[in-house]
């Protein structure tokens, strides 16, 4: 017996498949930790990340000194508890590298600096930014940002590092 929409069906069960395969690579993706790296510079290697709401941002040491991720208003300055972590240093390349995670739920831009390297100081109409800590190693201020967004665009121009637990060759300390 001839069964004219035979065909069809199984390339609808295969397009449907597939289509569920893709939703399940983009969930992957989408709770996939996004990484920002610390090393001897005292910089965030990735200063500025995006991630959706709940996303694990998670902060990786590899320098052998101690750093802090305290989130601040820069309006005011104000400490925002969302973002509250330390992440002791590590002994050397090779051993167990230390890491802070948070997980913003709320859409909107979260700033954060490293208290060890950097202070807040005030700049135009009582506004606050990071800036360089007198006596710290390190070149600028060790401070970043943090955009929670719904918008699955933002996110994919995250620099590639950030998809790495471990940055090869960039231990430093």
């Amino acid at each position: 017996m001839h069964r004219p929409f035979a065909g069809l069906r199984l390339a609808g069960v295969i397009a449907a498949l597939c289509l569920l395969a893709g939703c399940a690579q983009a969930r992957a993706i989408a709770n996939a930790p996004v990484y920002v790296h610390m090393n001897g510079s005292n910089d965030f290697l990735e200063p500025i990340v995006a991630v959706r709401p709940g996303e694990p941002v998670v902060f990786v040491n590899q320098d052998t000194g101690m750093h802090t991720i305290v989130g601040y208003d820069p309006l005011t300055g104000a400490p925002d508890a969302a973002i509250d972590g330390m992440v002791a240093g590590t002994p050397g390349a090779g051993h167990h590298l230390p890491t802070y995670t948070v997980r913003l739920t709320k859409p909107g831009v979260y700033a954060y600096y490293c208290s060890v390297h950097a202070v807040l100081l005030k700049t135009f109409d009582h506004a606050v930014q990071p800036a360089h800590k007198p006596g710290a190693d390190g070149l600028g201020s060790m401070a970043g940002y943090i955009i929670v967004t719904t918008d699955p665009a933002l996110p994919k121009s995250n620099p590639p590092t950030s998809r790495e637990r471990i940055v090869p060759g960039y231990f430093g300390g």
